[in-house]
């Protein structure tokens, strides 16, 4: 027996223990109820930091808890492997993204066995091998088949000194591309799109059914999806057969249009365009082309904008009204027009006043007969005015009023619209699965036969990062046959968005080795949903609404027979450290240069700025976990991250409380190894003392108060706290000879397995057991252990504690009473004085109230 705690050895012991006999790998036993705990899988940047740290703690305990509790748990893990990362890797270090890519794999993959995560790495899954993009271009083919995929012109970034389309990400703040610097422009280019438009309405409704979602993340998707009711309208444009349409949620507001709004990318732009008009027109939308969609649409920045020449006609006034062109109107939004309301909308009253527009009241409070001249728009329901035959009737009853009107006149009709736009899945990169579709001259598009899959992405690639995509330049693998005709024709050279990839990982890794099917619908039904879902706060809108997407259409393809893929869903908080920063120059300080006492700038001698901040490299705040695990162990690196905050919350990282945990492992060690006691085969509990019944009674309200803290809301910081008050009675307890200390001990070594696996395990085998603790079963509460046979009874006297008895439990109120007035304190305080009034909260105090 070891008498001291070595977290390096035991858990190096049980590491390789665990890899080499598999323990983890799932039970396909149908006789168990079946649950699926799972982590957002990681990008394989090549190290863990705090923040995967803390997200796979959580799911592991939760996993291991679930296993003890008779479950058949499925707990897996794989790599978001594709992406602009390694292809930049590629370029800056002249090596092949796949090389770069495998080699942080392996690394993170040995960084995460060192946790003690029971990952079943049976199942792994890697989204950039081919055996797993195979299914990934059968699903998009899938989608291209339901009418779900289509091409069409979009706005891209473009990078005119590289020549090349640049992800968002590859944008800065001011607009410039990450590698040239050069201002980007937004052009338009044939790109691939996924109609998630199409299921907008019961992505919206289907939030419903999800009761183990965060509140905040529902309400991130209902907003990102934007369902508006509302018109379509049209305003005929002066000279020519075409109209102007526009969606609008206030059609009772449509009398008050002086003006109509286009997107500079609108084709209608250059024909309504006067030629007096036309060099103003080219430089303004050259100027925007510019901008960023952010910087266009950002509420805090100034709305330009410029006449066209063009007028069109308000069909509900015959009025002739100007058209011009602005910079926060988007192609993409809508129709890529607006109607100019300036009197009733709170931006185009600002646009209207500095542009000299006309601003006409339509709408007036309640109760005002006559408009008053306007200092703000007035955006509330009311009654309509100057609206014809309308005046006078309440705006909320004149939309659908208008919307009648415009029917029956040809000039528009009812709508519901959504925010929510199609999915741009195109990506002019060579990292990412390629698109398996084939363009025929003869045949259109032609998708790629799923027996020729997968399109393979080849490997003779040279890496510049300027102009064309990688793969187009490879005329080998871009000229092919037609699969449909044998004419010559040429792959599609642009590659899927890596959100594509994470949009069905959680479906594969039910039948994960399948070389047939991308999954069997049998094995997705059994594990799917997913019950606990469990990552950042940051995927709350794009990864989960295109993973809900892809459940509904794989759903109707008669894949699954679920709705939604996620059951529960947990949003961990950031984990943050100490940071310091110089106020004046806004640079960051590294802490080694800093005296915590005393924080200086080590230059300059200012003041120093001192904050907990999300860790970072570029902050100088982050804690590398594989220097805490060499220092203490991953046990206590574990404990300390569950142990510091509710999972929700931002964590706060402290030495200090690494150490605090560090210590209660080395205490509870000493617990374990320092009994000698033999196994309790059973207790009987009609023959207990007063000591053994207190120690039983910690043990089982232990139990209690942790099972319920881990059903559910998963309050890891409080169970761990039940830890700590049962290891205290454990020290405390006066009857170690007893078998209630023996079942206290091994208790409290089953409790603590699914927090801090290793030492458990090792504390386990040392209480001479063969098997896992991991496989035992959770332990079960014994409501008799809980009664009380004696309660402390606090006296009061005129609501003031003057002390405590111990009384029998369960008493009467009759009886308690009985009990106060016989004590010491009752004589002491009260005596012969008359008491008035009593109060008895039943086994907790007696309060008299005594005559003054």
């Amino acid at each position: 027996m070891e008498s001291k705690y070595n977290p390096a050895s035991i858990e190096e012991k049980w590491q390789q223990t665990w890899i080499e006999q598999n323990a983890d790998r799932t039970e396909e036993n149908s006789q168990k109820p079946k649950f699926y705990t799972l982590s957002m899988f990681p990008y394989p940047s090549g190290n863990l930091h705090m923040g995967h740290v803390r997200v796979y703690t959580i799911t592991d305990v939760i996993a291991r808890l679930k296993r003890m509790q008779g479950y058949r748990v499925l707990n897996p893990m794989g790599w978001d492997a594709f992406g602009l990362p390694a292809e930049n890797a590629a370029i800056e270090r002249g090596i092949h993204p796949a090389k770069w890519t495998y080699q942080n794999i392996a690394q993170m993959k040995g960084q995460l066995q060192r946790l003690g995560i029971s990952f079943d790495w049976s199942r792994e899954v890697t989204t950039c091998s081919p055996d797993y993009y195979k299914w990934t271009q059968w699903i998009f083919l899938q989608f291209y088949q339901a009418g779900l995929a289509y091409q069409k012109e979009a706005a891209v970034n473009w990078d005119p000194i590289d020549q090349t389309v640049l992800a968002n990400e590859q944008v800065d703040n001011e607009g410039r591309s990450w590698r040239s610097g050069a201002i980007v422009e937004r052009k338009l280019l044939r790109q691939w799109f996924l109609k998630i438009t199409d299921y907008g309405e019961q992505l919206l409704n289907d939030l419903d059914k999800l009761t183990g979602w965060p509140d905040r993340v529902k309400l991130m998707q209902a907003n990102w999806i934007g369902k508006s009711t509302g018109a379509y309208l049209e305003f005929p444009i002066i000279g020519m057969d075409e109209k102007i349409g526009v969606f609008t949620t206030r059609p009772d507001t449509v009398y008050g249009v002086t003006y109509v709004v286009l997107a500079p990318e609108h084709p209608l732009t250059p024909r309504v365009t006067t030629a007096d008009r036309k060099a103003a027109v080219e430089t303004f939308i050259k100027e925007v082309g510019s901008q960023s969609e952010l910087e266009r649409t950002a509420e805090d920045k100034p709305k330009r904008g410029i006449p066209t020449g063009g007028k069109a006609i308000n069909p509900f006034t015959g009025e002739e009204i100007p058209i011009w062109i602005a910079d926060y109107v988007l192609y993409e939004y809508g129709t890529g027009a607006v109607m100019g309301v300036p009197a009733h909308d709170i931006r185009d009253f600002k646009f209207a006043r500095e542009n000299n527009l006309g601003i006409k009241t339509v709408i007036v409070p309640n109760n005002t007969e006559t408009a008053e001249a306007l200092t703000e728009a007035y955006t509330e329901p009311g009654i309509m005015i100057n609206s014809g035959e309308f005046d006078g009737m309440d705006s909320t009853q004149g939309k659908q009023a208008i919307i009648d009107k415009a029917e029956t006149e040809g000039w528009g009709k009812a709508r519901i619209q959504y925010r929510l736009r199609d999915w741009l899945i195109s990506r002019q990169r060579y990292w990412g699965a390629p698109i398996p579709v084939i363009h025929c001259p003869s045949c259109g598009t032609v998708p790629v036969p799923d027996a020729d899959l997968p399109v393979k992405l080849p490997e003779d690639v040279e890496f510049s990062g300027r102009g064309a995509s990688p793969l187009a330049k490879l005329e080998n693998w871009v000229n092919v046959p037609c699969p449909s005709c044998g004419e010559p024709a040429k792959r599609e050279t642009d590659t899927m968005d890596t959100f594509i990839d994470s949009s069905w990982y959680f479906l594969r890794y039910a039948d994960a080795k399948n070389e047939q099917v991308a999954f069997e619908k049998a094995k997705v039904n059994d594990w799917l949903p997913v019950d606990q879902y469990v990552g950042g706060i940051e995927h709350a809108i794009l990864h989960l609404l295109y993973s809900r997407f892809f459940t509904k259409v794989l759903r109707d393809r008669g894949l699954c027979n679920f709705d939604e893929p996620f059951q529960r869903l947990l949003t961990q908080g950031m984990v943050q450290a100490m940071t310091y920063k110089n106020r004046t120059t806004g640079k960051y300080i590294p802490p080694a240069q800093v005296n915590p006492n005393d924080p200086k700038d080590p230059t300059t001698g200012e003041p120093l700025e001192v904050f907990y901040e999300k860790m970072s490299k570029s902050k100088y705040n982050g804690v590398d976990p594989l220097e805490v695990m060499a220092k203490y162990g991953a046990d206590t690196a574990r404990m300390f991250i569950l142990f510091k905050a509710p999972p929700e919350k931002d964590l706060e990282w402290d030495d200090a409380d690494v150490e605090g945990q560090s210590r209660f492992l080395n205490r509870v060690w000493r617990l374990v190894t320092e009994y000698n006691g033999n196994a309790p085969k059973s207790i009987k509990t009609d023959k207990l003392d007063k000591a053994e019944k207190d120690l039983r009674r910690a043990v089982h309200t232990a139990i209690k108060e942790i099972t319920e803290d881990l059903d559910g809301e998963y309050q890891f910081n409080t169970a761990i706290s039940e830890l700590m008050k049962l290891s205290n009675a454990l020290t405390e307890a006066k009857c170690t000879n007893s078998p209630v200390y023996g079942e206290g001990i091994e208790t409290l070594i089953m409790l603590l397995a699914p927090f801090a696996p290793h030492i458990a395990e090792e504390l386990w085998q040392i209480r001479g057991y063969q098997n896992s603790v991991h496989t035992q079963p959770w332990p079960k509460v014994d409501p008799e252990a809980l009664v009380l046979d004696e309660i402390t009874l606090v006296i009061q006297i005129m609501g003031k504690t003057r002390g405590t008895i111990q009384a029998p439990a369960g008493l009467d109120k009759a009886a308690l009473e009985q009990c106060a007035r016989d004590s010491e304190i009752y004589q002491r305080y009260i005596g012969d004085a008359e008491v008035k009034k009593v109060i008895v909260v039943p086994d907790k105090l007696v309060n008299f109230v005594v005559a003054k």
